[in-house]
């Protein structure tokens, strides 16, 4: 669940996406605020919320002086610009009727579980607001012990069903990506960080796969890739990477420029005799020796 006061925020920008460059009056935003949450909405309180949903996502709510109604700023607003607010309102929104038709349509729907996304979510997205600096315990897989680490937490990354923070580390003095579901205890020191102003998540993983850092040498690499007809078809839906084009298709070759990090390599074994890695030769041998292995467990 997102913080209450994110979630009011996101009930209002959602409210005026729907009603569109008309707007509402004060009297539509009460009284939608009213059949909402069942409390009256001072002018004040919308006054308040407005400058904090401009200062948090972006978005700007102006008011048209000659008929005192309200809308959203479309020429500055993130809302058509931003994909990040985009996937939060429309989470948002898709929560709120999950919740709300829980009774009506129980049975009908299933979502997947995201475990880590349950426990510390919430709190790491405050603390992002904030600029909170952070003590997590932290442990490692076959590791016993959890360790310290003091971070400065830069942003939220979900892959493969697992929530990912990105953080600036003190003890190493770098980025470090952590897995929410690794963490078992998240405390504030009090003291407050500074974002770096040219800090973009989707830029920092856009050379990568999954959630692993690139080193400063590592560059992308030009990956060939042949598919099955079924298989072209699932990666035209859904690329593996959005620097992904289909080359040929005929011949259902794609091209990308990628890391062939561990999690892509995974990935490609995942899909088995579907999928043929042509180039580079590294790459190429790397997968086909993952999936000798896999096969020898069985052979023997």
């Amino acid at each position: 669940m997102v913080p209450e006061l994110v979630e009011k925020y996101i009930f209002l920008v959602q409210t005026f996406v729907e009603a569109g460059d008309s707007g509402l009056s004060l009297q539509e935003i009460q009284s939608r605020w009213k059949n909402r949450y069942g409390s009256s909405y001072p002018r004040r309180s919308f006054v308040n919320h407005r400058d904090a949903i401009e200062e948090v996502f972006g978005i700007k709510i102006i008011c048209n002086r000659s008929t005192n109604r309200y809308r959203i700023d479309r020429g500055e607003s993130a809302v058509d610009k931003r994909e990040a607010v985009e996937y939060l309102i429309n989470t948002y929104t898709v929560n709120s009727l999950l919740t709300l038709g829980k009774e009506r349509l129980s049975g009908r729907v299933s979502v997947e579980n995201i475990p880590s996304g349950q426990k510390f979510l919430t709190l790491l997205m405050q603390a992002m607001l904030e600029n909170d600096v952070l003590q997590l315990s932290y442990q490692k897989y076959l590791s016993p012990d959890s360790d310290l680490r003091t971070v400065h937490p830069y942003a939220l990354k979900e892959f493969s069903k697992r929530w990912y923070l990105v953080a600036f580390s003190l003890e190493n003095n770098s980025l470090r990506t952590y897995a929410l579901d690794r963490i078992t205890s998240i405390g504030k020191t009090g003291e407050k960080f500074k974002m770096p102003a040219d800090f973009d998540v989707d830029a920092l993983f856009e050379a990568s796969y999954g959630i692993y850092l690139p080193d400063k040498d590592q560059k992308p690499v030009l990956v060939k890739l042949r598919a099955t007809e079924r298989e072209s078809a699932y990666l035209q839906d859904l690329p593996l990477h959005p620097s992904q084009i289909l080359l040929d298709p005929e011949e259902h070759i794609f091209a990308m420029r990628v890391i062939p990090n561990p999690n892509f390599i995974m990935e490609l074994c995942k899909r088995g005799d579907r999928l043929e890695v042509l180039q580079p030769q590294s790459l190429r041998e790397e997968v086909k020796q993952a999936l000798k292995n896999a096969l020898q467990l069985y052979e023997n």
